[in-house]
């Protein structure tokens, strides 16, 4: 028992961590959902990829398909039911067992509660002991009515006298009484088949029953070889935790550090997302700024040439609005149209008046010649340097886990040497070895037993064959034989021999009927009642529940099954489960329960993930005071660009004054109505003169006005001046509230970084320490679930389970009821048989008188009195 100690033992050192392990791993689950309640929720552990576990490959399939004979067993199964249609008596067993655990004494038998189960295993025993009561009285009353037979026609009656009367229906007898005879004959025959049948399958079978012990024994042994490479395969899948480990160890800067900066982010990012905004609003500024320096000169150039040409053109046109010719009436209507529209001839825009822009432009200037951008970018580069600074931090810590994880591995490794599996194992594949070589060594002796037996078998059937060649011979003489013409007395040898023959059967029947229903009758009640209280609850697992029963076998222990196994009948472990487990080819461990014997959380908690290891990594510290988000050059630039006088512009005015038209009236509308005036006149120097002019002011809109258009709209990157103001006006507005907020928001996240930043490492420090106790987590349950179903999978022991049922009640007690079955159903048969061949035989025998007819005496008609030897007297009729 020592070897299976020592299996039982490696087998358990897998498990998972313990009870402990759990709880404290509970109340860390706890906080860490507090946390990220608050914040969010920790990255998802990675699954690892532990492999399969080796295989066994199982050859026994323990499941029988009779074939054809499987038709005979369910009839006897049906009889069965009939004979003893009441559930199985779990209850009645159960207290059978408990209150006669002691012994069995005949005064115990007094108490009435024995009594009563008496009386309860009578009435569930009913039918079998009716059968069996009607089997006894058959065996004894068969011999005895036999030999009272034999006397009673030895003094010539019972049909013992050589007499046959005539009567009208002879013929019609005969055959009634031939064909029952050969009707019972056939079904003998039936019986006799059935039997044989039956006897015959029982030496098929056990030669399926070696190859069922050879799978099976070869299952036994593939089950040992195989569980120490399964046990070193998991003891070796603890590298791919550690390895996964290490390389989030390895990582731990852009994990942990990418973690922080990921909690971070969200206030330290926008603040400085808003000052590289404002360094492009500085860019954007200078731009429009010049923009507007460019264009207002420009238009103020414009303007002026403009403002002299239309002068000049309005003061020629009004001099020549004086001449002479205009006076006349039908032309003075015209000119005065013209000369009231001279005031249109003027500028619209006034530019001169607006404020210049080159004092602000000058301060911009000088405000860009720090960049700006280059200091908020040296921010994101010392913000970004996070998981680089937390490795240079943790770079001791590192080294000390990895060689703790080192350590750890060799600990387990050393664990799983400590026992001897591999010479446990070998001993056990020693002993199966010598357990079936003892076995097959018995097969010569199983094949002579089955063989004496089979002989046997066929000797009790050679019984009935022996009756039914009587019968056959005797029908088949006596039909052959038979002459309608032949009087009783003068029947031919042949027709004699065959009502011998029948008689022949009838003795031997009476001799050999009462034994073969004796071991029928034996046969029965043994094989009936081994099949409805052991084969049939085997089969669907009422047996085990009796078993299983608490208490059964002792007021003090609990569970049977545990207690012959491990001395301890309080661990809830059951026949059932363990074959339920074993069936479904689940490990073990599982199976046994070992775990309520063997537990190995404490080493584990010692050893996978264990005090010192959760020391090193809670003294994990990250500081970040070293991170600058904007330098002091940047603040002032930023207070430098909102003191820049930018915000004083009066945009307003700008925008005004470019919103209007550049004249008081289009030119080219103007002069082409001047020309639709000068057809009006008559032809002459007038009409010319106006022409003329109309000319010149379009020459003065192309000079001028198109110029001054052109600036408005395509000034520096063809930028409207329009555009340039209101972009001016957006910057500016507000523009010192708009610095402050940025240095309060790089203010707020420097603090939250310099002050706040030990919280956020002990959270996200929390959840990737969670992260790596996930894998080792993953190691452990992997572990526990590969022992609960892959590590040790005890198929073979329900195999051998059902092996047994398959051999003892499908092989052997099938065959052997259905063998009571036929040959029982011969012995009834056998007597309508033995009357049958009573009354045929008397129709074939030659008779040693017969009847006689002669006249009467006393009639004047002929009547036919039948005699022996001499005529009636009439006192016989």
């Amino acid at each position: 028992m020592l070897w299976t100690r020592w299996l039982v033992l490696l087998l358990c050192w897998g498990a998972t961590g313990g009870e402990q392990q759990a709880d404290d791993r509970e109340g860390f689950a706890l906080e860490s959902r507090a946390d990220s309640r608050r914040q969010r929720s920790p990255p998802p552990v990675e699954p690892l990829d532990f492999g399969f576990v080796p295989s066994s490959v199982y050859d026994t399939h323990a499941y029988y398909e009779p074939g054809a004979v499987g038709i005979l067993f369910h009839m006897v199964h049906a009889f069965l039911y009939v004979v003893q249609p009441n559930h199985f008596p779990k209850d009645l067993i159960v207290r059978v067992i408990q209150q006669n655990m002691g012994g069995i004494k005949i005064e115990e038998w007094r108490k009435p509660e024995n009594v009563v189960l008496l009386l309860q295993w009578i009435y569930y025993e009913a039918g079998f002991l009716i059968c069996g009561t009607i089997g006894i009285l058959f065996v004894v009353l068969t011999p005895i009515i036999g030999m009272c037979f034999c006397v009673c026609r030895c003094c010539e009656n019972c049909g013992g006298e050589m007499h046959q009367r005539q009567r009208k229906n002879f013929d019609c007898q005969r055959g009634f009484y031939t064909a029952s005879l050969i009707a019972t004959s056939i079904f003998i025959v039936v019986g006799v088949l059935i039997a044989y049948a039956a006897n015959h399958n029982v030496s098929l079978q056990i030669k399926s029953t070696r190859r069922l012990i050879n799978t099976n024994m070869r299952d036994m042994k593939t089950f040992a070889n195989n569980t120490p490479a399964q046990i070193d395969y998991l003891t070796a899948q603890y590298t791919t935790a550690k390895n996964k480990v290490l390389s989030e160890l390895d990582n731990i800067g852009p994990l942990l550090g990418g973690r922080i900066h990921s909690h971070l982010e969200k206030e330290v990012v926008p603040s400085l997302d808003t000052a590289l905004r404002m360094a492009g609003a500085m860019r954007e500024t200078k731009e429009a700024l010049e923009n507007i320096s460019t264009s207002l000169e420009i238009l103020q150039e414009g303007t002026g040439k403009l403002q002299a040409s239309l002068s000049e053109e309005r003061a020629s046109l009004s001099n020549t609005l004086s001449d002479p010719a205009c006076t006349n009436g039908a032309v003075s209507h015209t000119c005065n149209t013209i000369r009231s529209t001279l005031s249109q001839l003027g500028i619209n825009a006034d530019y001169s008046k607006l404020q210049d822009v080159r004092h602000a432009l000058a301060n911009v200037d000088t405000v860009l010649k720090t960049d700006l951008s280059n200091i908020v970018q040296k921010g994101y580069t010392s913000f970004n340097d996070t998981p680089k600074l937390v490795k240079e931090q943790t770079k001791n810590i590192v080294s000390g886990v990895k060689g703790m994880l080192d350590k750890i591995g060799m600990e387990i490794i050393g664990f799983s040497k400590m026992f001897p599996v591999e010479a446990s194992l070998a001993n056990f594949t020693i002993f199966l070895t010598d357990g079936q070589k003892n076995i097959e060594s018995f097969y010569p002796q199983i094949d002579q037993m089955d063989f004496y037996r089979w002989i046997g078998c066929v000797a009790v059937l050679c019984m009935v064959v022996l009756v039914l060649a009587f019968n056959v011979l005797g029908l088949l003489c006596g039909t052959c034989g038979y002459d309608k013409q032949a009087t009783p007395t003068t029947r031919g040898c042949l027709s004699n021999t065959g009502g011998n023959l029948l008689m022949a059967g009838v003795g031997f029947s009476f001799i050999f009927v009462w034994i073969l229903m004796g071991i029928v009758t034996t046969l029965f009640v043994v094989g009936g009642n081994v099949e409805k209280l052991v084969c049939e609850p085997l089969a669907n697992r009422q047996l085990y529940k009796i078993i299983d029963t608490p208490y059964l076998v002792h007021p003090a222990k609990k569970n049977f099954l545990p207690g012959m196994l491990f001395q301890n009948p309080n661990i809830d472990l059951t026949l059932g489960s363990m074959y339920r487990d074993c069936y479904e080819n689940n490990g073990l461990y599982h199976a046994l329960q070992l775990e309520t014997m063997f537990n190995i959380n404490s080493f584990l908690n010692r050893t996978v993930y264990n005090r010192d290891l959760a020391k090193v990594f809670d003294s994990v510290q990250v500081d970040l005071q070293d991170i600058t988000l904007l330098e002091q050059a940047g603040r002032d630039n930023l207070i430098n660009f909102a003191n820049s006088g930018v915000g004083q512009i009066d945009y307003e005015a700008y925008l005004t004054e470019v919103n209007k038209g550049v004249t008081v009236m289009d030119l080219l509308s103007f002069s082409t109505d001047l020309e639709a005036q000068a057809d009006q006149l008559p032809r002459g120097a007038l009409e010319n003169a106006l022409k003329g002019h109309a000319s010149s002011i379009r020459q003065i809109h192309r000079e001028h006005v198109v110029p001054i258009e052109q600036a408005m709209k395509y000034v520096r990157a063809r930028s409207s001046l329009s555009q340039s103001i209101k972009l001016l006006q957006r910057t500016s507005n507000d523009l010192p509230v708009k610095v402050t907020n940025i240095l309060s928001a790089i203010d707020a996240a420097e603090y939250l970084i310099t002050h706040n930043a030990s919280h956020v490492v002990k959270q996200e420090t929390k959840a990737y320490i969670q992260s790596l106790v996930g894998y080792f987590k993953q190691y452990t349950d992997w572990v526990k679930n590969s022992l609960s179903t892959e590590v040790a999978q005890c198929k073979p022991i329900s195999n051998i389970v059902d092996s047994m049922e398959i051999v003892a009640c499908s092989f052997i007690l099938d065959s052997v009821n259905t063998f009571w079955f036929g040959l029982g159903g011969c012995c009834i048969l056998l007597i309508p048989s033995i009357i049958f061949s009573i009354k045929l035989a008397k129709y074939y025998r030659r008779m040693d008188t017969e009847d006689v007819f002669e006249d009467s005496p006393y009639d004047d008609t002929l009547t036919r009195f039948p005699r022996a030897s001499a005529p009636p007297s009439y006192s016989d009729w």
